[in-house]
């Protein structure tokens, strides 16, 4: 059996991982402790997160289930940070980038076909990243999916419009 602080650092732990809300009866059966017990130390936790001002993030109960999130008094610095974090890419992402950024809409196999390399996975990050998404279908055999920037692209390289990328010269 589990100490009450080893219980509050393994509910900290799951909730940290996981990065989204957990039921309190999942919690209780993954932690091996009765339901009512971990709603006792949920209810001590949860002003500990929030009293203590050591720290930056905080437990949040909503319809019986947990999740863990930042402190609201530290929204500006997260936001500058964010930026900072999805302007770092990968050379292969930039080149991936640019190409959709030029020649949108464009599918897979068309960046590919310029690149000369697989682009799949560093398709998927750049969606992941918001800088990317799918706008639909090429009508071609296949109809395989097209690519465009989005306004978090505009936002993330000071952009407006996508008028104001530079002119490139063409081979």
């Amino acid at each position: 059996m589990m100490l009450r602080d080893q219980i509050k650092a393994a509910l900290e732990a799951v909730l940290f991982v996981k990065a989204e809300k957990v039921e309190v009866r999942e919690l209780a059966d993954l932690l091996g402790i009765p339901y009512h017990e971990l709603c006792v130390i949920i209810d001590e936790m949860i002003p500990e997160y929030i009293n203590d001002e050591k720290r930056g993030i905080q437990i949040i109960k909503e319809d019986n289930a947990l999740f863990m999130c930042t402190k609201e008094e530290y929204s500006d610095i997260l936001t500058r940070m964010s930026r900072t974090v999805k302007k770092r890419l990968s050379s292969a992402a930039m080149e991936t980038l640019a190409i959709i950024a030029y020649r949108q809409p464009i599918t897979r196999a068309e960046i590919e076909k310029i690149r000369g390399v697989k682009v799949g996975k560093v398709i998927a990050g750049l969606i992941e990243k918001g800088l990317i998404a799918e706008s639909g279908y090429k009508d071609v055999p296949g109809r395989p999916t097209l690519y465009v920037t989005t306004d978090e692209f505009l936002k993330v390289f000071g952009l407006s419009s996508l008028s104001e990328l530079p002119e490139i010269e063409e081979e």
